[in-house]
């Protein structure tokens, strides 16, 4: 799977098929691989108010027959052929991934056109899958990684579309219908909100071809549900969720800047600096190695199509945890009032402009980030420009974007042992009877 690392720098050409279907494309032989991946607007915000859970569900029923293969006949010819065909859904996009030999090109991108064109949604397969569904669920009842992250999207925003679960709850998905599934796929899956990305040893014209042939049988408009702008809720606001287990989870975050906004690249430069995975980065400094409280803490910048947030997790013991959300309370505090040294805004540039190259090391990775960048509406010439970008941001810009993310404070989701239960044993009784 492994290519060059000049694939990076490939020349990416704006393909247009005969019928008129477009697509960033990379013509590579390095490996006899072709890879792509594509988006299509509507996402999990298509959901029935009342359905959370349908466009999710379709993404894991397309493909369990279609045309005139059943089920198990399809993944046969998937796996006969070491075809990868996989679907996903986003808050705001359906998402399709193929990977294949040169050689398995035709045969790989007709198992595509049938999952999109003629899905079965037989009863004996949505029940199959329904029940994988609500297992799940019923696990994530338990888990406090899950309760956190559904408690902090439902505090940043309420009954918007992005509040409500991707997955569906255990409410939901036991009501969702043979056809919903059809009436999303009727709504959603057309070709005017397509997005494709494909990387691989194939030619402009045998690629054209295919993805007329692929993607031509879709509707050319799709009749999508319009979604409102909104911003997360605002700090400092917290919830606590009793959960009896060894260790408690940590969720914060608050509104975050949007992609297209002009302060963007020093927000996610300056975000790097404060909690951005890196074992250099400040909340990991302060909480894990100074005071030993949590394994790891991290967080990110999201952003949507009418939305931002960033959001952070870390886990500590029960006992530790009010100190645990203290400490990250007060280096976002500090972040926000004095900003990044140069030191650390040097360091940050030049770690992300090299990471990133390294990041798109194969066909697979560069197809995800091209079709990323059209769904963000970049240039197609982005890739090129994105370190001067990096390289751009200055102190001040670094100091706004802290000052516009973090000076209000965090929204905050604690889940675990009440503090009282968390200094007696686990096996105490007083301890099960609070946690439940």
């Amino acid at each position: 799977m492994t290519s060059t690392p000049s694939l990076a720098a490939a020349k990416i050409q704006h393909l247009i098929s005969p019928g008129g279907i477009e697509a960033w494309f990379v013509q590579d032989a390095t490996v006899p691989l072709v890879a792509m991946e594509f988006g299509i607007s509507g996402g999990a915000a298509q959901d029935p108010v009342d359905k959370s859970g349908v466009g999710n569900m379709v993404a894991d029923l397309i493909d369990e027959g279609s045309g005139d293969l059943d089920s198990r006949t399809f993944h046969e010819r998937l796996d006969r052929r070491a075809i990868e065909l996989s679907f996903s859904v986003t808050r705001d996009y359906f998402r399709g991934s193929l990977r294949m030999l040169k050689d398995n090109k035709d045969e790989a991108f007709d198992l595509l056109r049938m999952s999109l064109t003629s899905p079965h949604f037989e009863s004996a397969d949505v029940e199959r899958i329904r029940t994988q569904l609500i297992s799940g669920l019923k696990r994530d009842t338990s888990n406090p990684g899950a309760l956190a992250s559904r408690k902090f999207l439902e505090i940043a925003f309420g009954d918007h579309p992005y509040g409500r679960q991707a997955g569906g709850t255990l409410d939901s998905v036991p009501r969702i219908t043979i056809a919903d599934l059809k009436d999303y796929v009727r709504r959603v899956l057309a070709r005017d909100t397509l997005r494709i990305a494909v990387v691989g040893d194939i030619d402009a014209a045998s690629l054209g071809k295919l993805l007329d042939q692929t993607f031509g049988g879709l509707p050319a408009k799709a009749s999508l549900t319009p979604v409102a702008d909104v911003e997360a809720a605002r700090p400092p606001q917290r919830a606590f969720i009793p959960l009896d287990v060894p260790q408690t989870v940590v969720t914060f975050g608050g509104p975050g800047i949007k992609r297209n906004d002009p302060n963007f690249m020093a927000a996610y430069v300056v975000n790097h600096i404060l909690g951005g995975g890196s074992l250099s980065s400040r909340l990991y400094r302060e909480v894990r190695e100074k005071r030993g409280l949590a394994y790891s803490v991290s967080d990110s910048l999201m952003w949507m199509d009418h939305s931002a947030l960033f959001v952070g997790n870390t886990g500590t013991r029960s006992d530790r945890a009010g100190e645990t959300v203290d400490a990250v309370n007060k280096e976002i505090r500090r972040m926000a009032e004095d900003g990044p040294t140069q030191q650390e805004l040097d360091e940050a540039k030049s770690y992300l402009k090299g990471s990133r190259m390294l990041s798109l090391d194969t066909s697979s990775k560069l197809a995800a980030a091209l079709l990323q960048y059209q769904l963000d509406d970049l240039p197609i010439d982005y890739i090129e420009k994105r370190n001067a970008i990096v390289e751009a941001v200055t102190l001040d810009d670094a100091r706004q974007a802290a000052q516009r993310l973090w000076q209000r404070g965090l929204l905050t989701v604690i889940v675990g042992r009440p503090p009282l239960v968390a200094a007696q044993p686990a096996a105490q009784p007083a301890a099960a009877t609070r946690a439940n």
